[in-house]
């Protein structure tokens, strides 16, 4: 099928690259000029596994082409994705104005009848908004004969593994009561469903609605086990434990109950701001999500207050090694990230930064500049150079295994703040080393028992 996509961001670019690889001719639109030119060399402007190789092979294949011309876009497919941004405004109701100006745009154009598919996150009630809006410049064209439909297409993927995600995914959620637009998604989303229907057709209001209780049911999750970790160091019991205890039962499970040092990237905090401000503005305020973001917003505040902890003289002056700046591992996304809010905070006590994560680098740079308190290292073990404490902010395979006895050496201080317990606290104190982390219990280094 020839489909079309506005934006080319994580969205629409995972999107379109997926629909291309299954023989899908794709057709991608944005208004950055750089942006295009930079991915018709197969350069992704974001860190995504497998992303690169897949819009290389794609591109050369000729089934994925991009464009700065929304003419073109509206001419190419009878199927146009709108996955453009739908940032938060200040009181967290989600932008629309992107959305909506996208729907005029190809109705402005449109010379035969388009089904356009939101794939963007947008509140209950956009896919009604967008028909309104594409209908009333139809009218003013003169071109009220064309049918526009309006399909609400909501993504799930997982920054690290959205192509993956994408390729692969749980369920395919489409909102739509027209049956012409059922058919069209149908065959869309065949090569997507070979080994079972994926398929689930609603209503596009519940469609909608459907995204924003995914993402919020999953921030629930973690910030119970977050609320959980803390009163479990308190207790003196031991947060992996009682993970792995709750986790057996079949109907918990293990997803997303593992403590950290709270939620960020581009989704959950944008998210549920979103559902809340909806909630509230039609009278029914979601008490429970309101505690979820509060618990969330006091988490984000742990690995400082942690660290601060082991420096009762204060942090002025000090070195602080980081592993992991992004949001989270197999991306270079720092939204909202945990290592912002340690950095902050860090620097506000007169602290320095020596930092390192495998793909945030650059992110890091362009957010933050050359500053002569943030040091970005070649390697992990380069930011223990003269360093006097290290914290881990994210969980990247590389962290997982290290030379204690090394750290013990290096640091100052011999203290670690693990955001993410990476390690067993027993074989960190045995080398000597303060270690924290999430809902553990506090083992004294050897050397330094009662």
């Amino acid at each position: 099928m020839d489909v079309s996509v506005f934006g080319t961001g994580y969205v629409g670019l995972i999107q379109a690259a997926a629909l291309a690889d299954v023989g899908h001719r794709v057709l991608c639109v944005d208004i950055d000029p750089n942006k295009i030119k930079q991915l018709q060399q197969a350069v992704p402007p974001i860190s995504e596994p497998g992303l690169s190789s897949t819009l290389e092979e794609n591109i050369k294949a000729g089934r994925l082409l991009f464009s700065t011309q929304a003419s073109d876009a509206v001419e190419h497919a009878e199927l146009i994705f709108i996955a453009v941004g739908t940032p938060a405004d200040e009181d967290g109701s989600a932008d629309l104005s992107h959305v909506i100006n996208v729907a005029r745009q190809i109705a402005s154009y449109m010379e035969a009848d388009r089904t356009l598919i939101i794939k963007s996150t947008v509140p209950v009630g956009t896919a009604d908004q967008v028909l309104a809006a594409a209908n009333s410049e139809l009218q003013r064209r003169d071109k009220s004969s064309l049918t526009v439909r309006v399909v609400s297409n909501p993504e799930f993927l997982k920054e690290g593994s959205a192509l993956a995600d994408c390729m692969r995914p749980d369920r395919i959620i489409v909102g739509t009561h027209d049956d012409a637009a059922r058919e069209q998604m149908s065959e869309l989303y065949a090569p997507f469903c070979r080994n079972r229907e994926k398929l689930m057709f609603m209503d596009n209001r519940s469609a909608e609605l459907t995204k924003y209780a995914a993402n919020a049911m999953l921030a629930t999750r973690i910030s119970f086990m977050n609320e959980l970790a803390n009163l479990t160091e308190l207790l003196g019991a031991d947060i992996e434990a009682v993970r792995k205890g709750i986790g057996s039962d079949p109907r918990i499970g293990y997803h997303f109950i593992y403590p950290g040092c709270g939620f960020g990237g581009s989704c959950f905090p944008k998210d549920l701001r979103a559902l809340l401000h909806t909630a509230e503005h039609n009278g029914m305020p979601l008490k429970l999500l309101r505690s979820v973001t509060d618990v969330n917003d006091l988490q984000r505040h742990i690995l400082f207050s942690k660290l601060k902890a082991q420096f009762p003289q204060g942090l002025a002056g000090k070195s602080i090694a980081i592993w992991g700046l992004a949001f989270k591992p197999n991306t270079d996304d720092m939204r909202e990230a945990p290592s912002r809010y340690l950095m902050d905070a860090l620097w506000a006590e007169g602290a320095s930064v020596q930092a390192y994560d495998p793909e945030a680098m650059s992110e890091c740079r362009r957010l933050y500049g050359y500053r002569n308190d943030l040091h970005l290292c070649a390697t992990r073990d380069d930011t223990l150079e003269d360093a006097d404490a290290l914290v881990i902010c994210t969980e990247w395979k590389n962290f997982r295994v290290v030379d204690f006895d090394l750290l013990a050496e290096k640091l100052r201080s011999k203290v670690i703040i693990d955001g993410r317990n990476l390690y067993n606290p027993e074989q960190v104190a045995a080398a000597g080393l303060h270690y924290s982390g999430i809902g553990l219990r506090h083992i004294a280094p050897e050397g330094l028992r009662p």
